[in-house]
């Protein structure tokens, strides 16, 4: 397996292209049974769910609606701890059908201080779709309605995700070695 170097660290092919477009189909195929003659709203959590978001609208075939919101909690390859919104919701979401579009979520820190803004605002209902969820990291509970992988509590890059502001336009995903 070839290696791929960002920064000082070394990461090698976790997930390949076809087996996370062939996962996106599958989650998509969910939604729009599960939403058929219903419009929900995605709310895609940028900077790391914006490919994941891109390939999984282009994959549905119900109506729907899409926006972006930018929360901020990693500096590196750390949570800092605090989760930090620095481009808000605009959208009026009051008896909306909801999916938040997340890359990832291990601790369930960002969602956990996130959804009861959400919850506030009078959502007809409130889902999550995650590509990647590391389930023995998460510590505040949630129910990830949509899960693309559950996968170990390792570092990894690519297809959106970044390491200190590299890697996230890999096709793949890449584990740290």
């Amino acid at each position: 397996m070839p290696l791929v170097k960002i920064h000082d660290k070394s990461f090698e092919t976790y997930l390949s292209e076809e087996t996370i477009s062939n996962r996106i189909d599958e989650l998509a195929a969910g939604i729009n049974k599960d939403y058929a003659g219903n419009r929900p709203l995605f709310i895609s959590i940028l900077n790391g769910s914006f490919m994941f978001a891109a390939d999984l609208f282009k994959r549905l075939t119900i109506e729907a609606e899409l926006c972006f919101i930018k929360l901020v909690s990693y500096k590196g390859m750390k949570s800092t701890g605090k989760v930090v919104t620095s481009i808000g919701l605009e959208e009026d979401i009051f008896g909306k059908d909801i999916i938040i579009v997340e890359d990832i979520v291990d601790t369930g820190k960002t969602l956990h201080d996130f959804l009861p803004q959400l919850l506030h605002q009078q959502p007809k209902s409130l889902k999550i779709a995650s590509l990647l969820h590391k389930s023995e990291a998460t510590i505040y509970p949630l129910t990830i309605d949509y899960v693309g992988f559950d996968i170990p509590n390792k570092f990894v890059v690519g297809y959106g995700l970044d390491y200190d502001g590299l890697g996230r336009n890999l096709k793949e995903i890449y584990q740290l070695v």
